[in-house]
Order: C-alpha cells, then structure tokens, then sequence
C-alpha cells in the first residue's frame, strides 16, 4: 500500500474529530432552526447553497457539519460500550472452565445470529425514545462480535508455551491474566473498537431513519429520514439524500480503514520465520 493511502487514513479520522469539535462553532444551532431560516425550498446547489436547502429552506451543508457530533458521538459511544461488554464476555469465556464459558459462549452465540435491525427497534420499542436508547441499542446488537474476537484471542494466547510454563509454576489467575492475556489482547481490541464505529455509524443512521432515538437531534439518520418523509426525492431534491448519506460512508470508510491497518499492524507475516 502507497505511503499516500498510509497517511491518508488518520488524516480523515483527524478531519472527522476536528469536524466534530468545531461544528458548534461553524455552524450554531440557530443556522439549521427551520423557523428562523426564510430560504426557498428544496433549491439547488448554488453559489448561496453549495449543498442546496431542505423543505424548509435549510442549508443542507450546514445540517451535515451541525449533524456530525450528533452521529458521532452515538457512533462512539456505542462502541465504547459494545467493547467493554464484548471484552469482559470474550476474556471470561475464552479463560474460565467449561461450563460457566459454555453458558457465556451460547449467550454470545445467541446475540451474534440475532438480527440487528429488528431486535434494534424492540429495544427502541420498549424503552423511552432518545439518544441514551439509540445508544444502547447499537451497544447491545455489536459486543458479541467483540467478544468472539476476543474469546478466540484468549484462547491462542493460553496455548503459549510461556503462558503454559507460567500456570505450571503457580500463578494466580489474577496474575494470568494481568500480565499475559489481557495486554496480548488489547491490539485485537483496537481493530475490533475501530470496525465497530464504523458499524454503529451504519446501524445509527439506520434506526435514526426508523424514527428511534431523538426525533430533535440533527444526524444523518434524520436528515434523511426528514428528507424521505418530505418527499425529496419525488420532488428531485436528490442532494438532500445523498449529502448525508456521502458523509456517512466517508465516515464508515475512515473508520473501517483503521480497523484494517489495525488488524495488519499485529498480524504476522505470512511466510516469516
């Protein structure tokens, strides 16, 4: 891979925070009130509106940048989450005995043939509309494939020879896995908290469209849920869906590039001795 495409990946993830950071400032949340903007409706883009206007006489480009921390922070929070659960579930059923990691096992098993959308929605279903529900439904649809990750981790990790030594000689559990299993896992948890942003950025914008979490926040799910509901795309505003949708795929291939250069950075070589 071209040292461009290397330098290339944290330059995006950089952009996105400091998009993140600065949005309140570029754009106040007075510039995307629909009822203190007079602009046409669904105008094209223009020299006024490089992004055109919404229904209202939004500013589409200021919806996407004042929309960013919205659907970042649901992103990363979920997936702070999700990789706490996931790491706790994957070490314990990778390092206990058979049958209390047979049970933590099965649980993971069931929540990973879960289908995301849907059981995301009966989540929604049940607890209150809102941020804190669209947050822990991304959380509860993505920590089981943290924990497979890292469950298979512990497990190559026990079969070392000098992990193997280690419990011949005495030591404790604690110091196991204090000292042995813990830090060889964590770059696995670095590619997997990496691809599960990314995942969350698509499950968020996802729901957001179905109408759960916070119908006031600005993110991208709502922009285009707003947009669809608006008829936008009858009316040929095609720049009111795919604005927001073209941010979050560069969001979703930033962060899943740095879950790849991740994984590559602590995968050996094939074919080195």
């Amino acid at each position: 891979m071209s040292a461009a495409r290397r330098r290339a990946r944290p330059v995006a993830i950089a952009a996105l925070a400091a998009l993140t950071l600065g949005a309140p400032l570029l754009v106040p949340a007075s510039d995307v009130d629909p009822l203190r903007q007079n602009g046409p409706a669904f105008a094209p883009p223009s020299l006024e509106h490089p992004l055109g206007t919404d229904e209202n006489g939004v500013s589409v480009l200021a919806q996407v940048v004042h929309a960013t921390p919205a659907s970042l922070l649901v992103g990363l929070a979920a997936t702070a989450a999700a990789v706490a659960i996931g790491a706790v579930a994957g070490i314990l059923g990778g390092y206990l005995p058979r049958a209390p990691a047979a049970v933590l096992n099965r649980l993971t098993l069931g929540f990973l043939v879960l289908p995301q959308v849907p059981f995301a929605v009966a989540v929604g279903a049940v607890l209150p509309r809102g941020t804190v529900t669209l947050i822990v439904a991304v959380a509860l649809t993505s920590w089981a494939t943290v924990a497979r990750t890292v469950r298979a981790g512990v497990e190559a990790v026990l079969v070392r020879p000098h992990v193997e030594r280690v419990r011949a000689l005495g030591a404790g559990h604690l110091h196991q896995l204090r000292a042995h299993v813990v830090p060889a896992v964590l770059p696995l948890l670095s590619a997997a908290a990496s691809l599960t942003v990314a995942n969350a950025l698509l499950a968020e914008a996802t729901l957001a469209f179905l109408g759960i979490g916070d119908p006031t926040a600005v993110s991208w799910g709502t922009m285009l849920r707003r947009a669809a509901a608006a008829g936008a795309a009858t009316a040929g505003a095609w720049w009111c869906l795919l604005t927001p949708g073209i941010a979050m795929v560069a969001a979703v291939l930033a962060f899943g590039a740095g879950a790849r250069a991740a994984e590559r950075r602590h995968t050996p070589a094939r074919g080195r001795t």
